[in-house]
């Protein structure tokens, strides 16, 4: 059977609401919500997805009449839970590179209040050479950009715009980009005024895990449906949605009626630290000492006696120290961790982590280090040997696959090919590694100690195997 309205008895909404992308993402987490806050909260928002790549889904929801089935699966009070949605407040699609003249007439809209997106980390940023004048612009910012003045000529209200992209103050940065896009076009000061005070973009965090279309398992699933669905998708039970806003916004968005893990906060920037640090930290700290220990996944890595007892003394005792909310609220966080860690219906594997493994450590890791050796005036030992983990990790790309940036690529190479075998001869090798200002944003080597000690952990990891290391340093 076809997956369609005239077949599935659905509800029909509104539409309050354009949303920026249609990948599994934002269909297992945004969509979700929406649907949660329809049938719990009287919210009664339809969503109409603008495609934002000339490659995308949107023919295929369209196909669906917007519909999909959602599967969330994880632990919920330590016990395994499996749940299945079928999802319905998606009202129609457009792909603007096909139908830019049915994108704008969106704007025309005056019921239109919430423009969400998620166009990856690489949306939000400014292209000088997008042109108000192509159909559509080339970026994101531009499209939003040429949408919000569509809408200000007509005289309508303005929006509220929460981006989900995982970037640092998304918000702030998105509106940036609009007002400067808006003054490369020669707009009058009066529409840079109404996108400033007609218009709040919202700082946002989003966390959930999405494993996407569950392509192993999709024959089962389709003939337990009994319907065709080329967009089913699997997320985590755990969700968590924090936004910068002030109360008014919480008011039109009632999430909290709907029993949602959504949060409205002054400062947004604990939260992302605390996220950062801790879920996807502990990530990076597993990846290397995982992948060389012989471990394929995060679930085996956290059970593994070993390499979770170190996985776990990294976030209770390295990590959370270094943070500043509630200690407990901390804890309670790390636990929720460890448990979407085990989540026994995701395998969520070691070497797709392991994509642009220096950057991810420079920027997710690296701040605990430092933090550590500022409040406690040592180092943190289980991270270091994390980070001398990841030079050994390098050494072994050959046989575990990693993919990343070539100069990064080219820097170890050259190390490890200049690098004899005592003691001494790692010790050099550490000291140009942690010397790269241009890899690190700092020289490492000022850090006191951090170079003896990365030296010999890279040394022990070595000489004797990540097995044996890891029980060492326990």
């Amino acid at each position: 059977m076809r997956l369609s309205r005239e077949n599935c008895k659905v509800n029909r909404y509104d539409e309050k609401i354009l949303q920026f992308g249609e990948g599994n993402f934002l269909r297992a987490f945004v969509d979700w919500i929406i649907y949660k806050m329809n049938g719990e909260a009287n919210f009664n928002s339809g969503v109409t997805v603008i495609q934002p790549i000339r490659e995308g889904l949107s023919h295929l929801l369209n196909e669906q009449d917007g519909l999909y089935t959602l599967y969330l699966n994880g632990l919920k009070n330590g016990k395994p839970v499996r749940e299945k949605m079928l999802i319905d407040c998606i009202n129609t699609a457009i792909n603007p590179y096909d139908r830019y003249d049915q994108y704008l007439e969106t704007a025309l809209n005056p019921n239109i209040r919430f423009i969400i997106s998620n166009t990856t980390e690489a949306g939000i940023t400014y292209n000088k050479q997008d042109n108000e004048k192509d159909c559509p612009p080339k970026s994101f910012p531009g499209k939003l950009t040429a949408w919000l003045y569509k809408r200000y000529e007509a005289g309508k209200k303005g929006v509220i715009i929460m981006p989900c992209e995982l970037i640092d103050r998304n918000g702030d940065k998105l509106k940036k980009i609009v007002l400067n896009l808006a003054q490369d076009w020669g707009k009058k000061e009066a529409f840079m005024r109404w996108i400033k005070e007609e218009n709040f973009f919202c700082n946002s965090l989003v966390d959930r895990i999405v494993p996407g279309f569950p392509k192993e398992q999709i024959k089962e699933i389709l003939q337990e449906l009994g319907y065709d669905d080329k967009l089913v998708v699997e997320g985590e039970q755990f969700h968590l949605w924090v936004i910068e806003a002030p109360d008014w916004v919480k008011e039109e968005f009632p999430a909290d009626l709907a029993g949602l893990n959504v949060l409205f906060v002054d400062d947004i920037s604990p939260y992302r630290t605390r996220k950062v640090r801790i879920l996807n930290g502990a990530h990076t700290t597993m990846v290397p000492i995982g992948l060389l220990y012989g471990l394929n996944t995060v679930k085996e890595a956290v059970e593994n006696e070993t390499v979770g007892q170190l996985i776990q003394s990294a976030l209770y005792d390295e990590i959370i120290p270094t943070l500043d909310l509630p200690e407990s609220e901390l804890k309670a966080f790390a636990k929720d961790v460890l448990d979407r860690f085990r989540n026994p219906y995701i395998k969520h594997y070691l070497k797709s982590i392991a994509l642009n493994s220096t950057s991810k450590f420079e920027t997710r890791v690296l701040p605990s280090i430092l933090e550590y050796k500022k409040r406690l005036g040592c180092l943190p030992l289980k991270l270091v040997f994390a980070l001398a983990g990841l030079f050994a990790l390098y050494r072994e790309r050959n046989n575990i696959t990693m993919a990343d940036n070539e100069e990064i690529i080219q820097m170890y190479d050259k190390a490890w090919k200049a690098c004899g075998s005592s003691k001494e001869d790692y010790f050099k090798m550490v000291e140009k590694l942690l010397g790269q200002e241009q890899v690190w944003k700092t020289n490492l080597n000022r850090v006191e100690g951090l170079t003896e000690q990365v030296a010999d952990y890279l040394y022990l990891i070595e000489t004797e195997g990540m097995n044996k290391a890891v029980q060492t340093i326990l």
